[in-house]
Formats: C-alpha cells, sequence, structure tokens
C-alpha cells in the first residue's frame, strides 16, 4: 500500500551561483580560489495530494571530486552539471510512488549509463570518476527530501519509520545482514542541540598576525589565532601536505603553539582542544602517518593527544594492488575513509584494510549518507559529517544531517572562512549558524519541515 507521503510527482529547476572566495584554499596540493554552486529547486505532489517545494543546493568542488589534472576544471564542471540536469530528467521516468529514499537507489541504478553517455557526449577520453556523479546527484536528493518534508509538513528525519518507508535496511543496502534493522533506529527525528564545530587550517592559511603578509582587510579574522578568539574555537582540522613530513610535524606543533597560547590569553571557551589530521591521499604510504604520529607525541604530547582523528592519507582507488593498509594506525587513532566511501562495499574494503570510521558528506548523497550513517552506528566505527566548503543551504544541510545522526563526533564548516559572501543570503534568518560562538553550531534551529531549514 502506498503511504500518503509517498512521492507521485515531482519536477525541478535547476540554477548556479559563483563566489569568489577572499582567500585561496590549499589542499592536496591544489589551490582553489572560487566556488560555483548548484542549487535545485523541486515542487513535489505527494500521494496525499499536498504539494510543496524543497531546495537541494551544494558546492560543485570538482578539484576534489575530479582531481584529474590533465582536464580543465571549467570542463568538469560542465560535465557535472549535465550529469545533474539528466538525473533531475530522470526522476520523471521513475514509474510509481516512492520515498525518497527509495527514489535515489532507483537513481543510482542509472547513474553509471548516464555518466557513460555524458562522457560520450563531452567527447572524454576517461571515464567520469564515481565522486564526481556521486556530486551532480547530491543536489537532486536533497531536493526530493526537503520537498517531501516541506509537503508533509514534517522533517525529513521523522519521515524515515516504516509508516512513511516500508523497507529495513537488508532490503536498502541488498544485505541479509542488516534484515530486521529500520532507518529511523540510527537517525533522530530531532537535532541534537548543538555540534562542534571544526575550523579549517588550509595549508595557506597565516597562524599568527607576523604570518599575514596581504591582509584582506574586509574585517573578518586574517589570522588562526584572530579565528580562534572570534568565535572561540575548540576543533581544527589541519590540512597537511602529505609528501614533506617536516613541514607536516612544524605545521602541526605551530598550530597547537597558537591554540595554546590564545588558550591561555583567556580568549577561548576554556575548553579542551581537538585536532583532526588531513592529509588528503597525499601520504606514500603508513610508514608516513606512524612517523608523524611518533614524532609528535615525542616533541608534544599534549599536541599528540588531541588529534581526535586522522582522514584518509593515501590514495583513493583502496581495490589497487598496492593499496595501503591503515592498521597500526587505526590502532593509535581512528582512520576514517573519505574520499573512497562511495557505497557499502567500499565501507567494508575500507575497514578489512585497516579503517576505524567513516566521514559523512551531504555532497555524496542524503540517502547514502543515512544508509552508511546507520551501518557505521550498527558496526561501532567512528563518525564524522565534513562538508566541501559549503555555503548557504548547502552549509545548513550538512549541519542538520550532523545533527540527526547520533554518534557524529563533530561538524566542518569552512565556508565562512573562505567564501562569506555565499552564505550571506541566508544570514538575516541564521546568523548564529554562520557566526560562531562558543566553538559551537547551534544545530537546534534546524528543526522546521523537510531538511531542517526555511526556503
Amino acid at each position: 500500500m502506498t503511504a500518503p507521503t509517498a512521492l507521485v510527482d515531482v519536477s525541478f529547476q535547476l540554477a548556479t551561483e559563483s563566489y569568489r572566495y577572499r582567500t585561496p584554499m590549499k589542499f592536496g596540493g591544489r589551490v582553489v580560489n572560487d566556488v560555483t554552486v548548484l542549487n535545485a529547486t523541486c515542487d513535489a505532489t505527494l500521494a496525499s495530494g499536498q504539494r510543496g517545494r524543497g531546495l537541494g543546493s551544494m558546492t560543485m568542488g570538482v578539484a576534489w571530486a575530479w582531481p584529474d589534472p590533465s582536464i580543465e576544471d571549467a570542463k568538469k564542471l560542465a560535465v557535472v552539471l549535465e550529469i545533474a540536469e539528466r538525473l533531475a530528467a530522470a526522476c520523471h521516468e521513475i514509474d510509481g510512488a516512492g520515498h525518497p529514499v527509495e527514489i535515489c537507489l532507483n537513481l543510482a541504478q542509472r547513474r553509471s549509463q548516464i555518466a557513460v553517455e555524458v562522457a560520450q557526449r563531452q567527447s572524454l577520453t576517461t571515464p567520469i570518476p564515481e565522486l564526481a556523479v556521486l556530486l551532480a546527484g547530491s543536489v537532486i536528493e536533497a531536493a526530493l527530501f526537503d520537498a517531501q518534508g516541506k509537503a508533509a509538513a514534517m522533517s525529513s528525519y521523522a519521515l524515515l519509520t516504516s509508516e512513511h518507508l516500508p523497507h529495513d535496511l537488508g532490503e536498502l543496502l541488498g544485505d541479509p545482514d542488516y534484515k530486521g534493522l529500520t532507518l529511523d533506529q540510527f537517525v533522530s527525528a530531532q537535532p541534537i542541540a548543538t555540534l562542534p564545530l571544526y575550523h579549517l587550517v588550509g595549508a595557506l592559511d597565516p597562524l599568527t598576525q607576523d604570518e599575514v603578509k596581504q591582509p584582506v582587510g574586509d574585517g573578518l579574522p586574517e589570522s588562526l589565532g584572530e579565528w580562534i578568539e572570534r568565535n572561540e574555537l575548540t576543533h581544527l582540522k589541519i590540512k597537511l601536505a602529505g609528501d614533506d613530513a617536516v613541514w607536516d610535524l612544524q605545521r602541526v606543533i605551530g598550530i597547537h603553539q597558537v591554540a595554546c597560547q590564545t588558550q591561555q590569553r583567556g580568549s577561548s571557551t576554556g575548553k579542551p582542544y581537538f585536532y583532526s589530521l588531513d592529509f588528503n591521499e597525499r601520504c606514500p604510504d603508513e610508514e608516513y602517518v606512524l612517523k608523524l604520529l611518533a614524532d609528535l607525541q615525542q616533541q608534544s604530547p599534549d599536541g599528540y593527544e588531541r588529534v581526535q582523528y586522522i582522514e584518509q592519507p593515501t590514495a583513493r582507488d583502496l581495490t589497487r594492488p598496492d593499496a595501503v593498509t591503515m592498521h597500526r594506525v587505526g590502532k593509535l587513532k581512528p582512520v576514517v575513509i573519505d574520499e573512497s566511501l562511495t557505497d557499502l562495499n567500499s565501507l567494508r574494503l575500507a575497514v578489512a584494510q585497516g579503517y576505524s570510521g567513516i566521514a559523512l558528506k551531504a555532497c555524496k548523497g542524503h540517502a547514502e549518507a543515512l544508509l552508511l550513517g546507520a551501518v557505521a552506528q550498527h558496526e561501532g566505527l567512528f563518525l564524522c559529517v565534513q562538508d566541501l566548503t559549503c555555503v548557504g543551504a548547502s552549509f545548513l544541510h550538512s549541519a542538520s544531517l550532523a545533527a540527526h545522526i547520533p554518534a557524529v563526533a563533530a561538524v566542518e564548516s569552512n565556508g565562512r572562512q573562505y567564501s562569506p559572501a555565499g552564505n550571506a543570503a541566508w544570514m538575516k534568518r541564521y546568523p548564529e549558524m554562520f557566526e560562531i560562538r562558543g566553538g559551537e553550531i547551534p544545530t537546534r534551529v534546524l528543526d522546521g519541515p523537510g531538511l531542517g531549514y526555511a526556503l
């Protein structure tokens, strides 16, 4: 029997907007200076006849999702936007009513063929990476979930019970190991009140005022110390080189010193600091990470203790014959899979290779994040939510996702640092989400229908 809240008709409108970064961001050996945001509005009708409009939004981070240097970023962007258009059109071809999770899983069966067709039309000589395809679809997925919730006047996270989604995880994942488990067992209908914010320290970011060579002069902080004081930060995500052990070690120690000095001046909350180390896949082997941790523990024991987790240190292709495992690092600190995480099979492969946690990202798709977040909780894995320099609605979506998945350690927010112009349209309604106080994001405000934010 079709649930009254099932989607029976949807239509999409897609549009882009672009923003220049206030300062360049360096990660994984690449420097990014601007961002294009894809927005999708979805007009939906439920089986009950109720109608609603939802919004999906995501920064099109092709430098991350598709790092191939032989293809211009402009070309990659055009390809990703075309895939998004094709996926939106494919929603009209799906027969019958359904829950957004069901529709997204149906779309997942069509993504590969769409990617092949777009690659041929765009005269590409290499396949489009799966991450780039997921990025394109993430906007469509978010709009579907938001539209259903807006039409039903309910939170999208409250629409995951068997009354609205009549399939258990075993059916949704195609795996009998999860038979009898339901998605609502692992997703809270209400957002948690607050979550710690992970502030990004990019490889080019000045740590102190003395390191500021070209001030932006826009009234926002120019150095890490100033950001810590302004937002009372307690969690710092540190971008590292992965191929320069001396620089990486000194960078972590330098950041720890700035954090401690700022705290000693009484400019922070007095809470302990936590760090995540992000090598952006550039470490040559596990030994590199082990040595960094050993040297850090020797030279800065307090800094070592404050490392909460490590993000995927080595190349994203875990199926290659020489794939690097993380068993020894995982015994010291949680190691989360990021770029390699695209489905349940990749999660299991990562765990078999020593990874002990996962990084959920709204930019890979809302349905995937919910399903893999449930699996991670069931398997006792470390959980965090990261963004893709998300701004505006895309950040609100990322924060709401984190706020509804129990056991998430913290949420990332770096759009406010690098692209505050992308937040301007949302500042009046959600000022506390973009101007942080106490080092925490007040996710309790994302309690509206749909994904929690108002259009």
